[in-house]
Parts: C-alpha cells; sequence; structure tokens
C-alpha cells in the first residue's frame, strides 16, 4: 500500500529518506525552512568515512573538553550554560563515555558506514546522476608520536573489525602525494574510505526527487504538529496544513524542538563546524585528517575544503573568527607551500550537527505515536551515513526486513 509520508527536514538525511521512500511508491512531502542550500549538509567534509569507528562519546573526552572550555581556538569546546536540556544531554555524554560502551557502538558504526557506502555507490552508478564520488581513502597526518600512538590504537581496532589500514612514513607518504610539502612525521592510511562535494549531491538529489514528483515546500517552518489518540494528525507550518499517514522527523539539531512540541524528549546538542575553501590548486589529492588540530582536508570538485572544530554553544551560526582562523593556521602548519589568503577566511560558513549523548544516530520510530519517526543525531557522521539512514527508515515505514539490525539505534534508548 502506497503511504502519503511528510519529512522534516531537507538536509541528507530527509533528501536520502525521500530518495528511498519514493523508490517505494510512496507519495513523499518535505518540509525544510531554508531553501536547502545551506547548512551542515553543505558545509561537510564531504566524507564517506568506515574509518570513524570510535564515537564521540569515548573515555577521556570529557577531560579533553574540560581542558579546552577556555580556550576560544580548541578543536573542541564546550560552551557552559544552565540550561535542563544540555544538562540532561551532559549526563548521558558522561554515562556514554565508557570502554564497554565504545566497544559495543565499534561494529554499530562500521557497519552502518559500509552499508552507507555500498548505497552511495548504489547512487553513482545510476545514469540520472553524475556527482565526485572517489574512493581514495583517508590519510591521518600527525606532528607528534603522541598522536600517531594514539591513532595506531584506534588503526588496530579498525583492523580487528576488517577494515584495511596501513602505517606510512613520510617518505611512503610522498609517493602517494607528490605535490604536497608536508610537515609530519607520518600518517595512518585508511584505504576503507570515500569522499565528495556535498553541495554537488545534494542539488543533484533535489531536482531528481522533485522529478520524480516529490513535494518540496522550502521557506517554510514547521510551527507545530497536533495528535489525535496515539498518531501525529497534521504538521502545521507557517503557510500551510498537512496531513500524512507517517511523519518523520529529520530536521537535525532542530529536531528535539520539533519533538518537544507533542511531549517528545530527545537528547541532542548543536554542534557547529565550520569551513574554509580554497579554490586554487593545492596539490592536495587524497583527503586527509589532521590529527593535531582536528581539521578535515578534502580535495572537492573545483576546490580544497578545511574543514573542523566541534563547538557545543546551542543553535546559532554566529561565526566565531578565532575559530575559523585555527583552522587556517592548521592547514598552512601541516601543508608547507600553503597559504590561506583572507579573502578565503572571511568567506568561511558555518553549520550545525546534531549530536547524540552515544554518538549513535536515532534511527526509527518513537513508539509514544505510531506514526512518527525520527532521523538525527549522526554528529560528524551525518553526511556519511545518509543513505543509509534514509534506506533504514524506508524500510521500517513500509514493513520491510531492515538492512542491519536498528536496534542500537532505537530513539527512546535509554542512557
Amino acid at each position: 500500500m502506497s503511504k502519503e509520508i511528510i519529512i522534516i527536514g531537507g538536509g541528507i538525511i530527509g533528501l536520502s529518506t525521500a530518495y528511498y521512500l519514493q523508490k517505494e511508491g510512496c507519495k513523499v512531502t518535505v518540509v525544510d525552512q531554508t531553501d536547502i542550500s545551506e547548512g551542515a549538509s553543505f558545509v561537510n567534509a564531504g566524507y564517506i568515512s568506515p574509518s570513524h569507528i570510535i564515537p564521540l562519546a569515548a573515555p577521556g573526552m570529557i577531560t579533553t573538553g574540560l581542558k579546552m572550555m577556555f580556550n576560544s581556538a580548541s578543536p573542541f569546546y564546550v560552551k557552559p550554560r544552565f540550561d535542563s536540556d544540555f544538562l540532561k544531554w551532559s549526563l548521558a555524554f558522561k554515562k556514554s563515555s565508557t570502554e564497554s560502551k565504545v566497544a559495543k557502538a565499534i561494529p554499530v558504526i562500521k557497519e552502518i558506514n559500509l552499508l552507507s557506502k555500498e548505497l552511495y555507490t548504489d547512487i553513482y552508478n545510476n545514469d540520472e546522476f553524475d556527482f565526485q564520488f572517489e574512493r581514495k581513502g583517508l590519510l591521518m597526518y600527525y606532528q607528534t608520536e603522541k598522536a600517531g600512538e594514539k591513532e595506531m590504537k584506534t588503526a588496530k581496532r579498525a583492523a580487528e573489525v576488517g577494515l584495511e589500514t596501513e602505517l606510512l612514513s613520510l617518505e611512503e607518504i610522498k609517493k602517494i602525494e607528490p605535490n604536497v610539502n608536508l610537515n609530519v612525521k607520518g600518517a595512518i592510511y585508511y584505504k576503507c574510505d570515500a569522499h565528495m562535494t556535498p553541495g554537488e549531491f545534494m542539488s543533484q538529489m533535489t531536482t531528481y526527487l522533485k522529478g520524480q514528483n516529490v513535494i518540496f515546500y522550502t521557506n517554510e517552518r514547521v510551527v507545530d504538529m497536533t495528535v489525535q489518540a496515539d498518531k501525529v494528525a497534521t504538521v502545521l507550518t507557517d503557510k500551510r496544513k498537512i496531513s500524512a499517514d507517517e511523519v518523520v522527523i529529520a530536521a537535525g539539531s532542530w529536531s528535539p524542538l520539533l519533538a518537544k512540541k507533542i511531549g517528545i524528549t530527545l537528547l541532542v546538542q548543536a554542534g557547529k563546524g565550520y569551513r574554509i575553501n580554497v579554490k586554487r590548486p593545492t596539490g592536495i589529492t587524497i583527503p586527509s585528517l589532521l590529527m593535531e588540530a582536528k581539521v578535515g582536508v578534502t580535495p572537492m570538485n573545483g576546490f580544497t575544503r578545511f574543514a573542523g572544530t566541534m563547538e557545543l554553544a546551542g543553535i546559532n551560526h554566529k561565526i566565531n573568527p578565532v575559530r575559523v582562523k585555527a583552522i587556517a593556521n592548521a592547514a598552512e602548519n601541516y601543508f608547507n607551500r600553503l597559504k590561506i589568503e583572507p579573502s578565503e577566511i572571511n568567506d568561511a560558513a558555518c553549520g550545525l550537527r546534531p549530536v547524540s549523548p552515544d554518538g549513535l544516530p536515532y534511527i526509527g520510530r518513537v513508539g509514544t505515536y505510531k506514526n512518527l519517526s525520527i532521523a538525527t543525531g549522526h554528529a560528524m557522521m551525518g553526511w556519511s551515513l545518509g543513505p543509509a539512514t534514509g534506506k533504514l527508515i524506508a524500510e521500517i515505514l513500509t514493513g520491510r526486513k531492515t538492512s542491519m539490525d536498528t536496534t542500537p539505534f532505537n530513539p527512546k534508548r535509554k542512557f
């Protein structure tokens, strides 16, 4: 039976969900408060990253956050504030930051990342699309032995779950990346990763979905939802009232605000990230992560992107020039011949990534209302996990067997 479905949110998660639902013959409507040309789905590093097996909520992150709290240029920053939602999230984050919970999360994160990479490949092979999708892996550059040893431990865990890794010396790096002058001791090479140009994919996917009769209501804000018994009856925007058989909240960092309108608590904090685009030749051909600085570097179509920081400071799009300059400084520090111009720094943009307390996304029905599902909380892996999330939600809503066990992603899970 064909269902009518409303998806609130037009980012990578919302569009991926629309893609798989329309394939199932569903009538899909996407509502977004923007024109779908900005935000986290457009400013991210474009990684499809099975290598990122360690969740943000890992042992030591609380201590790291406290140390960095007073450094405005640090890659990880938590703004202290007396807000009940933030305090609940912080407590859940602390409970999740244990070795045993990380160990349980690793195979789950690997499985959903590999599923998503496979689905991206399927979309790439569709004649309707023509976007950058390169499987060159990811180089984790380190300047200090301490950072190298830490990443080697992660690489060992990655190898234990079947991911291919390799330790490279500076001389070995030069053989595969000959046109850059690097200030590093070495790198861990994760050969399982891929990368894309996010804006390119988002534009093509939007065009494709419109061609498949998916309805888009853009620049339209959801102001409320009404419920009848155990179902969401209508979605009210600032322009219209919409009803459907199913409702999916895929609104990123705004998802808990929407859920709260109908009495659902969703622990998510907005994690701001920044990007700088350099539209000049840099010689960089393989994506990398600058370990000590926590800056991602991606060769995209027509430019090289430098992206970084995790700033937990609530929902705001204020650009902090100190943090942007820290990304530029890190890039110039690792790449000796690189100079990022003031105009490129001034053109920086930011996006808000929805961060769950345990580093795993929320994917599935909430239970409270039979026709309401959640798809958010992906933190730094939103781009990587877009198609897998959309596929899983489509399978849940159409009653199909899911491509993987979704129990770890239960929106009602306890922390």
